[in-house]
């Protein structure tokens, strides 16, 4: 009788492990800043227009808001005509400053302002403590696959 149960013990061994494998391989992201966070959102903003700009930071502050800041992981992509939210002369500094006081990260495409400054023969000055990212897009996927929510307002 106790050979009979071995092959019970094994399987039901193996599905733990295979259990314990699937969660921990999970892609859940971990952000060193927000270690508690339960929600992962990443805005996109690809639009200079100015209602759009105040679209991306009004669901973040309400999001924070909401779940408060330590449960909520937001990044902010901006690429293309989005890239001018980061200007250090954008209207919408205050606003931006508040966010990141609360953990909000802002990534800009250095690809978008490179290509800014070989058409313009200027390099635009962007947010001292925005986070630069080689290709936006690229990130946007990064992102994705690690687990984050991906809203296009």
């Amino acid at each position: 009788m106790g050979r009979n149960l071995l092959p019970k013990y094994l399987t039901l061994g193996l599905a733990i492990a295979l259990l314990a494998v699937t969660t921990a391989l999970r892609a859940e992201p971990v952000s060193e800043n927000k270690p508690f966070a339960e929600k992962f959102l990443l805005l996109q903003l690809s639009d200079d227009e100015p209602a759009k700009q105040d679209k991306v930071l009004s669901i973040a502050a309400n999001l924070l808001e909401h779940y408060g800041p330590d449960l909520i992981d937001i990044e902010i992509t901006t690429f293309g005509p989005g890239v001018r939210l980061m200007y250090t002369d954008n209207s919408r500094v205050k606003r931006i400053h508040s966010l990141m006081a609360q953990g909000v990260r802002f990534t800009v495409c250095m690809n978008t302002i490179d290509t800014i400054e070989r058409n313009t023969g200027t390099r635009p000055a962007i947010h001292p403590e925005s986070v630069p990212v080689d290709v936006g897009v690229a990130n946007i996927l990064e992102k994705v696959e690690e687990g984050y929510v991906l809203v296009r307002p």
